[in-house]
This record gives C-alpha cells, structure tokens and sequence, in this order.
C-alpha cells in the first residue's frame, strides 16, 4: 500500500475540503446522451447509478463509473464519501482492489459508496484524479478528490483508512448514510456542541472563531483527537485563505531558490499539503530541521507535528516522515 490517505484541508470557506488546484473533477461534463454499454472486468456487475435498488431493494453501494452518471456520484459526495476505484483490464492486481474495496464498503452499511472506473473507457477520469498507475483509490468529499491509495491493499489496512476517511468526512459535515434501515438510524449523529461550533465557524468562514472553539474543546477535553486534528486544519486554512495563485507560484520559486528560507519552506509546505502532495511537504521540512539549527529547526518542526495532525496520525507517510524527524534529531 504505497500511498495512504491523506487528509488535505484548504482554503475555501464553504469547503473545508476544497484542494485548490489539485484536480478539476468539473471538467468532466455529462454527456448529452447516456453513455454505452457498461464496460466488463471488475466492475461488470455493477449499478449504473448511485439510486439502483441492490438486494432486497436497499441502495447500491457499488457503481459502475461513467460518463454519464460521473458527475451524480461527485453530487452524492456531499451526502457520503465517494470511494473512487481506478483499474484497467491489463493490471493483474486490479481485480484484488475492487472486491476489497467491495466487501469494506459494504460493511459500513451505507456510509460509504464505491464508484468503480475502468480508465480504459474512462481515460478522462484517470487524467482528473492525476493517476499515475492502477488500481488506484481516491475518494471524494463534497466534490473534492482526498487521494486514498495505489496498488493492492489488504482488508485492514483499508478498513483503517476508511475510519480515518470517515472521521475527516464528519469534520467537514459530510456525515449522511443510504443505508435502508429506520429513519432513526438514518439520521446523522450531532457533533459535540463545540466541534458544531467550530463547524459552523468553518462554514461561515470564520477560521479564527473556528481554531478557538477547538481550543476550548481540547482545554475541556485533552484527549480529544478530532479537536486537535481539526484545530491544526484550520489553522492551514486560514495560512492559504489569502494566497494567489500567483502568490502561490512565487513562494514555490523562492522556496526553491532559497533552501533555508525559513518562511519560504513552511509556505511550500502547506501548499503541498492542501494539494495532495504529503510527501513533499513533510519531506521538504524534515530536510530544512536536518540542515538548520536553533529557533528556525524549532518553529519547523512545531509546523511539521500540525501537519502530520491534518494529515493524519494513522497515514504511513506520517509514520515515515516521523522515523525521518527522529533521525535528524537525533
């Protein structure tokens, strides 16, 4: 499993999942007309669309991914996390992926739906997700890609990447399930009044009132994880909030033009990190900690322990980017 889920939290107000940048799913139009025939291999049994009845009538939790109902599954992110599975005919382990993801999929009763590619009838699908080999897992929240995994992967693993997944989908107010069972089961569990707070703030745009409430909350209640990680997510936010696209380009360019600049590095870092790019970002600051000394080393690694809070203390490149800090340290 060589690229766990990471958990990039960025600049618009409305979406604390936006990764700006990263991938443009809207260019992906629907079709005027419906699509052809389903393509066969892994996914040949699957619905055409989010609202086909599976056994006994209850929804289907697995998709056959086309152009025509592509854009329906990016609508049903708002409501529940979209697991995107992107194989080929040609790749031998793509098989093992799809019916994993299946059977892992299934067990949430609901809270999660996979949506299951072939790049082959669906190139642009491969070109959008940024896919640089199959089978590849990326899901998508609120309309936003949060990259999962590529290559195979074994039932745990997944299913520890899926609570994680879930618990980021809850931060950001995606908390919706299409189980078919009583109303009461149905109904989304309501956040603490805190972390409500804090989502609220998120919502309206307010990251300073959002990073208080999940102060208050972590005051109240150390041990609270979601409060930490969300905390360290907000804070992300509002460093990008004001950045351009422009600006964007020019701290890449001093970045590099500037290996010890200080601010430069953390800027760099963040960018990467709300686009996906969670191993350059940790990367990036655990060279400047290996070549600098006193404050700087200190205020870098500080920023390094957030960002392995936004991405995610079960992600393996946290772990290794952990091992690395250690090295340098010590």
């Amino acid at each position: 499993m060589s690229s766990p889920a990471s958990r990039p939290v960025p600049p618009a107000a409305a979406n604390p999942l936006n990764l700006r940048g990263a991938v443009d799913l809207s260019s992906l139009k629907r079709p005027a007309t419906p699509s052809g025939a389903a393509p066969s291999g892994p996914a040949a049994d699957a619905a055409q669309g989010p609202q086909t009845a599976g056994p006994g009538g209850g929804p289907e939790l697995k998709v056959n991914v086309t152009e025509g109902n592509f854009q329906q599954l990016v609508e049903l992110s708002a409501q529940v996390p979209v697991v995107f599975a992107l194989w080929a005919p040609y790749s031998p382990e793509s098989s093992s992926m799809v019916e994993t993801l299946d059977r892992v999929v299934a067990s949430y009763g609901g809270r999660l739906v996979l949506g299951a590619a072939d790049i082959e009838a669906f190139p642009q699908l491969a070109q959008a997700f940024q896919v640089q080999a199959v089978p590849t897992a990326v899901a998508v929240l609120k309309g936003q890609p949060v990259p999962l995994f590529q290559g195979g992967a074994d039932e745990q693993q997944v299913r520890s990447l899926f609570d994680e997944l879930l618990k980021v989908a809850a931060a950001n107010g995606v908390t919706g399930s299409l189980d078919a069972g009583t109303a009461a089961e149905q109904e989304p569990a309501p956040l603490p009044p805190l972390h409500q707070a804090a989502f609220d703030a998120i919502e309206a745009g307010d990251y300073a009132a959002a990073a208080e409430a999940y102060r208050q909350a972590l005051k109240e209640m150390p041990s609270d994880h979601e409060a930490k990680a969300g905390l360290a997510q907000v804070e992300l936010m509002d460093r990008l909030q004001p950045l351009s696209a422009q600006d964007s380009e020019a701290l890449r360019a001093r970045a590099a033009n500037e290996p010890d600049n200080l601010d430069a590095q953390l800027a760099v870092a963040d960018l990467d990190v709300a686009g996906g790019h969670v191993e350059d970002a940790l990367n990036r600051l655990v060279a400047f900690i290996g070549r600098n000394f006193g404050p700087e080393r200190e205020t870098a690694r500080v920023r390094l322990l957030e960002l392995f809070d936004v991405v995610g203390a079960g992600d393996e490149r946290v772990a290794k980017a952990r091992q690395a800090l250690a090295r340098v340290l010590f």
